[in-house]
């Protein structure tokens, strides 16, 4: 009985690596493919930085700052972001045409850029390819409403669609 347990043992072992080389083989793009119908894989090209159709100067100055998460709540945190003016979120301009900003879960602001896209949507964020994972896209503005979300899908889930609504220049 012994024996045939250990038999039983050793080939459930060996089927395990065999089926991992039979399930790997599926997924392997290191043999050549000899079939005419499928066009050789091209590597990701970064997108280069294209100009926003939003400029920084339009961003810049005094914001009041909510988010939500559900689209329903929409209406609601616009009146709550316009509460915060109080206690406004400053945009500021930067050195290299750019905009004073937070990163996510950055304590420190920074110059960030407004970037835009092939698809026709601007975004915020560091140089580098567009969208980056630092980046947050620019889902709606209007002059006095800006809806923004992450990119990063933890950090979009963390904060939300954030509403920002211009405060009133002071008197």
């Amino acid at each position: 009985m012994i024996r045939s347990l250990n038999a039983r043992l050793v080939a459930r072992y060996a089927a395990v690596p065999a089926l991992m080389l039979l399930l790997g083989g599926c997924s392997s793009t290191s043999l050549p493919s000899f079939s005419s119908n499928e066009p050789p894989p091209q590597a990701d090209q970064p997108v280069a930085e294209m100009p926003a159709t939003i400029r920084a100067d339009e961003i810049v100055g005094r914001w009041g700052l909510a988010s939500f998460q559900n689209p329903a709540d929409r209406k609601r945190t616009e009146d709550a972001a316009r509460g915060q003016c109080k206690q406004p979120y400053v945009i500021g301009a930067g050195q290299n045409g750019g905009v004073i900003m937070h990163l996510a879960d950055q304590a420190t602001p920074q110059e960030l850029r407004l970037k835009g896209s092939p698809s026709g949507k601007n975004y915020i964020g560091p140089p580098g390819p567009t969208p980056g994972e630092q980046d947050r896209e620019i889902i709606s503005f209007d002059g006095r409403v800006m809806i923004t979300r992450f990119v990063d899908k933890d950090a979009g889930v963390r904060y939300g669609n954030m509403v920002y609504v211009r405060c009133a220049p002071r008197a």
